[in-house]
């Protein structure tokens, strides 16, 4: 499940939160694919609003839709406390053509203004 919100015309934000697996990640890639319709590059903002299970499809459906439209991401910013997510994010940046910058919960202005700066 996730709540979405919109910083500006080219940038989004996703808080998600409950059980991430591939009907969760295939409803927020169509939400992010709507905004690609009308933008050459997007910011996205995503931050774990207390995340409950990720299964591993959810996680691999994520990695090739970044890996399929990396190149549209201006920036993405991920805001979350596990260690383990930063680290995902830190791999998946080398496949993206933007800019990818970890946050914990406490940093979340940060990378607000960060995002949409």
């Amino acid at each position: 499940m996730h709540s979405s919100f919109t910083f500006s015309k080219d940038t989004v934000g996703f808080l998600i939160d409950g059980n991430v697996n591939e009907k969760a990640i295939n409803k927020l890639q169509i939400e992010i694919l709507e905004k690609l319709k009308s933008f050459d590059k997007i910011n996205l903002y995503l931050e774990d609003s207390n995340i409950e299970s990720f299964t591993l499809p959810a996680i691999v459906n994520q990695l090739m839709f970044k890996l399929e439209h990396g190149d549209r991401f201006r920036k993405i910013a991920i805001v979350t406390d596990r260690k383990w997510i930063h680290m995902c994010g830190s791999i998946e940046n080398i496949f993206l053509s933007g800019t990818l910058k970890n946050f914990d919960i406490s940093e979340r202005l940060k990378a607000m203004n960060w995002i949409s700066s």
